[in-house]
């Protein structure tokens, strides 16, 4: 798969115009080394943000960081891939991820730890993280993106409900959204 590298930036072509409008919402991660990455399998997710272990040690803003989208995400019996989402869809998503990687940045390595840590064994942190990851999204001007990443899923009809109760409990809803953008 060809891939462009852009101020530390290392993007798949299939998602580069997508991943340039995300990234240019946030202008504080000009300098962040981030690689998107195809990955297959990621567990109850399409896409997935995480500091690359090695540079764990480093200042925040010499940190790596990773962002995997799956390949495919296999819903009710069929394969939707990136390719397959609308453009709007792909840059909220990749716009939630990039949440996640501001978030990241303002926690030094023994936070970040703890952080991944409560992400994978308590389930409550998991609803605090993702709701700050939108959060960071919807403050740096990405609202429609992000409300035309949620309609996608939740009104899509061959996604199980199993998967959007999961989003639903997880994740800032519509109805929330437009409330943080109401008070802001």
């Amino acid at each position: 798969m060809n891939h462009k590298t852009i101020n530390n930036k290392k993007i798949p072509e299939t998602i580069l115009e997508e991943a340039l409008i995300a990234l240019s919402h946030y202008p504080e991660l000009k300098d962040v080394s981030i690689e998107f990455r195809f990955k297959k399998n990621i567990k109850k997710s399409f896409m997935q943000a995480q500091p690359k272990f090695s540079s764990l040690l480093s200042s925040r803003r010499k940190r790596k960081y990773f962002i995997f989208m799956n390949t495919r995400l296999h819903i009710d019996g069929e394969d939707i891939t990136v390719t397959d989402v609308p453009k709007e869809v792909l840059v909220g998503w990749l716009g939630h991820e990039l949440g996640h990687v501001m978030d990241y940045l303002n926690r030094n390595t023994w936070n970040l730890i703890v952080f991944g840590l409560k992400y994978i064994f308590i389930g409550k942190h998991i609803q605090e993280a993702e709701r700050a990851a939108d959060t960071f999204a919807i403050q740096h001007g990405m609202v429609n993106y992000i409300l035309a990443t949620k309609n996608f899923i939740l009104n899509h009809a061959n996604i199980s409900p199993e998967y959007k109760a999961r989003i639903k409990r997880l994740y800032l809803s519509p109805e929330d959204i437009m409330q943080l953008v109401n008070e802001s």
